[in-house]
């Protein structure tokens, strides 16, 4: 029953525009978004809640049809065909880039491509994550869909009659051949001029939204192999940037499971500084600098507001708060009986001292492929510096917000390498003042420490947790970050452990998961696809190009049917986690990137 009334998380496209994102089945089906932010309540979230959680539907009444989605190439304009024997009929779907007005507006147009076609409609939504009833009032063709308290109206505008139940919108009509019916979801306020939903409209907003991407998308300096992949995971990212304040969050849902029915279920609708700036730099080294812009200076804003010189928070809301409270929606079913439903992150409080090694190494591409870094920029950078060289040694939560308490990990301790490091090379390039020795000593203490503290010699790998034998995929960024050659013995040794514990064919686990002893948590998880990403990259910068090759195109075999990934990958194949995944994206583009420029290097052909 549950897997009838839940589609799989890998069944869905994605639109958006700057400022949220809506996710859309193959079914036809917009089953999950929320307004007016990525971190805003949901006003559809069947996909968390099938029967209250709100959708938005349009449905050709076609016998046993069968279903294709595609993105037109090179933009985030999603086309849906429904193909039967008595009809095709094609939606398409996508959502202007927010303008001035700050208003998100969703354009769905359905056209019956061949034959008599009839169509249902179901705009259902559930403000307030399902926690308050919709009022819907209908007059000809538009329906306005309101909260209980008023807090939240949207205008649903159409082609065609609209009906309501009072809490439903609703319309059923027959499309013949060539013909089309457009609907028009955008939010309301009482000083709002009403966009008349004309056929032009229409047709502007559909070449206006595609002439967009194309252009955004041809800024990209890639030309190398597997360029599909790579331009789909840059468009992907570049959904989860928030046009008006300039950050990036992890992923644009909540609650979708890391295990079926189990207890790992996030919220992940807030800009981590690691997973963001790991976009960052993935999108620098592909040519589209440009995007930093807005992050950087988002960044510059944190900076000034801590109360502590040089030290920010793991996690914060996209307009920069810093409470970001936990709660769970009891009144979820959750997807697939999976619960709790969470909103917000307890990991705000947690500190994750890694978050400066990936800030300040984006900073230092930027500085190289972007714009110059300024004064005030550097000044941050500065205070950064100084809180790594006092702190590093500080046990933390590490890169996977571990929930059993402080500890000292592998990863944290690399990562303050690098920050320290980069900040280092970014001085003397520019001639920026700094304390360059003091810097350098703290640095290779570092290093040194890595190298006494966290190599087991029996095992002949190094240790994720400092006094343990445990065995992290988080080591695999070691030669990414050039903190050790991928060619030394020590690593290389520990990559072999890494192949024979935890590589299961192309897909590799973060670590052995025995317990909460081991994080935290009850439950398991499937296996990590930035670590997966990770591991090619590793085996190409070793020089295994064949293997690095083979294993990358298996991963992309993993990808939903338009190009997505969710955050993990089921023993099944199928997807678990937030959806789409900014770290899994950010680390294809990586690896790819790598590879390509690898192979060519090598002499061989595409």
């Amino acid at each position: 029953m549950l897997a009838r009334r839940y589609p799989p998380i890998e069944h869905y496209g994605v639109i958006g525009d700057l400022q949220t994102v809506a996710l859309v089945g193959l079914n036809g089906s917009i089953d999950f978004l929320c307004l007016p932010q990525f971190d805003s309540p949901s006003v559809f979230a069947r996909l968390l809640d099938s029967r209250k959680g709100g959708h938005f539907a349009i449905v050709p009444q076609l016998e046993a049809p069968r279903r294709k989605q595609m993105y037109l190439p090179d933009t985030n304009v999603l086309l849906t065909r429904h193909l039967s024997d008595g009809g095709v009929a094609e939606i398409s779907d996508f959502m202007p880039v927010v303008g001035e007005d700050g208003r998100s507006r969703l354009v769905r147009r359905v056209k019956s491509v061949r034959g008599d076609v009839t169509i249902r409609m179901t705009c259902a939504p559930g403000f307030d994550y399902a926690r308050q009833r919709a009022r819907v009032t209908v007059n000809g063709s538009e329906a306005i869909l309101e909260s209980e308290d008023g807090s939240q109206r949207l205008r649903l505008a159409s082609t065609v009659p609209l009906d309501t139940n009072g809490e439903t919108a609703f319309a059923e009509f027959t499309l013949k051949r060539g013909e089309k019916a457009s609907f028009l979801l955008e939010q309301l306020d009482d000083n709002d001029d009403l966009v008349p939903l004309t056929r032009e409209f229409v047709s502007t907003s559909f070449k206006d939204t595609v002439n967009y991407w194309r252009e955004w998308m041809g800024k990209s300096t890639y030309q190398g192999r597997w360029r599909n992949e790579v331009n789909r995971s840059a468009l992907a990212l570049r959904l989860l940037q928030s046009k008006r304040t300039g950050a990036i969050v992890a992923a644009p849902t909540f609650g979708l499971p890391e295990t079926i029915g189990g207890m790992r279920n996030w919220d992940y609708r807030y800009t981590w500084i690691r997973d963001a700036s790991f976009a960052l730099y993935a999108g620098i080294r592909i040519g589209l600098a440009s995007d930093a812009k807005s992050f950087i200076q988002w960044i510059i804003e944190r900076s000034k507001e801590t109360s502590e010189p040089g030290k920010l928070q793991t996690i914060y809301g996209i307009d920069g708060r810093t409470e970001l409270p936990e709660q769970e929606l009891s009144h979820l079913e959750g997807y697939r009986g999976s619960r709790p439903v969470r909103v917000g992150n307890a990991a705000a409080r947690q500190m994750q001292l890694d978050i400066y090694g990936e800030l300040i190494d984006a900073l230092y591409l930027y500085d190289e492929h972007g714009e110059i870094t300024s004064y005030e920029l550097w000044q941050r950078v500065t205070e950064f510096i100084e809180w790594v060289c006092q702190n590093w040694k500080q046990p933390d939560n590490g890169v996977w917000e571990v929930r059993n308490g402080p500890q000292e990990f592998l990863y944290s301790r690399i990562l303050c390498w690098v920050a320290i490091d980069r900040g280092i090379r970014l001085a003397e390039k520019r001639s920026f003042p700094a304390p360059i020795r003091r810097w350098r000593q703290e640095r290779d203490r570092i290093y040194a420490d890595v190298h006494e503290n966290f190599w087991d010699e029996e095992g002949q790998t190094f240790i994720g947790i400092k006094g343990s034998k445990s065995l992290d995929a988080a080591c695999l960024i070691m030669p990414l970050v050039r903190f050790i050659s991928a060619t030394d013995p020590r690593w290389l040794s520990t990559l072999r452990a890494v192949e024979s514990r935890l590589v299961d064919d192309s897909l590799v686990y973060r670590y052995d998961i025995k317990g909460p002893e081991t994080d935290g948590l009850a439950g398991t998880e499937g296996t990590f696809s930035i670590c997966s990403f990770w591991y090619i990259e590793c085996l190409s910068r070793s020089g295994d190009l064949q293997k690095a090759r083979f294993l990358l195109e298996k991963m992309f075999g993993y990808a939903n049917h338009v190009g997505l990934y969710a955050e993990e990958v089921g023993p099944k194949g199928e997807h678990l986690g937030n959806f789409p995944q900014g770290f899994t994206h950010l680390a294809l583009i990586s690896a790819a990137y790598d590879l390509d420029r690898r192979l060519s290097g090598a002499g061989f052909g595409a």
